[in-house]
């Protein structure tokens, strides 16, 4: 069984990933904000190899030295906007339902490209993240592990309640469950709720200790709402 303390905040829990992105003084939190929205308009307009970080600025209505001096290079500022973007979408929750919180952990990174900001400006970094080391090695030491660091925790909890096998390797379920939401993403397919349900259906049958379990392949969750869109 895994050994882990789910009430002490990892380094890389979303928690602790949103507060590298929200701190300082009111008006260092407004300038803040104002030159991530702008990298994020002109990241979607005109690409990442056009970004400048001058244009960023001059859109965000700031001097390129206050921008300088929170971001050296436009790659350290391309990491803080996905995290920023994906931060509220890496928490499950712990509902007592283990297949419910395997569908959140689908839903999650799903409902984050289809209907929030961070699809368009994941679509503009994918190549950058596989190619680029300055940009896809922090992604992956914060996204990534804090989102494998949620599903971690998760599998432990349907381990304890008897829903899934105590040989169940929480980095393959990670893959198993996140990985096909990012293959249609940059392949194709639909993404939608009801590949989500078929997704954990199958994973569940993967690994559930037996058939009937609670939460397990018998017991389909209800469909999770879609999160809201906060409009700049």
């Amino acid at each position: 069984m895994l050994g882990i303390n789910q009430d002490a905040p990892s380094r890389n829990s979303p928690a602790t990933l949103g507060a590298t992105v929200h701190r300082g003084r009111p008006r260092s939190d407004k300038l803040h904000r104002a030159i991530l929205d702008a990298a994020r308009e002109l990241l979607i307009q005109d690409g990442y190899t056009r970004l400048r970080l001058e244009h960023i600025a001059v859109r965000a209505g700031v001097g390129k030295a206050t921008l300088y001096r929170r971001w050296r290079s436009k790659e350290a500022l391309a990491q803080a906007l996905i995290v920023d973007l994906a931060t509220p979408h890496l928490t499950i929750a712990d509902t007592g339902n283990t297949r419910e919180e395997m569908l959140a952990a689908v839903l999650n990174p799903l409902k984050a490209i289809t209907e929030t900001e961070f699809g368009p400006v994941i679509r503009a970094l994918m190549s950058q993240i596989a190619g680029n080391p300055a940009l896809g090695d922090p992604f992956r030491a914060t996204v990534v592990a804090a989102r494998r660091t949620e599903v971690q925790q998760m599998i432990a909890r349907g381990i304890a309640r008897g829903d899934l096998r105590p040989d169940t390797d929480a980095s393959v379920a990670t893959e198993l469950l996140v990985g096909p939401v990012y293959f249609r993403l940059v392949f194709g397919g639909v993404l939608d709720d009801d590949f989500a349900e078929r997704l954990v259906d199958s994973v569940m049958r993967g690994f559930a200790a037996r058939p009937d379990a609670p939460g397990g392949t018998t017991q389909r969750a209800p469909a999770l709402a879609s999160p809201k869109v906060a409009r700049r």
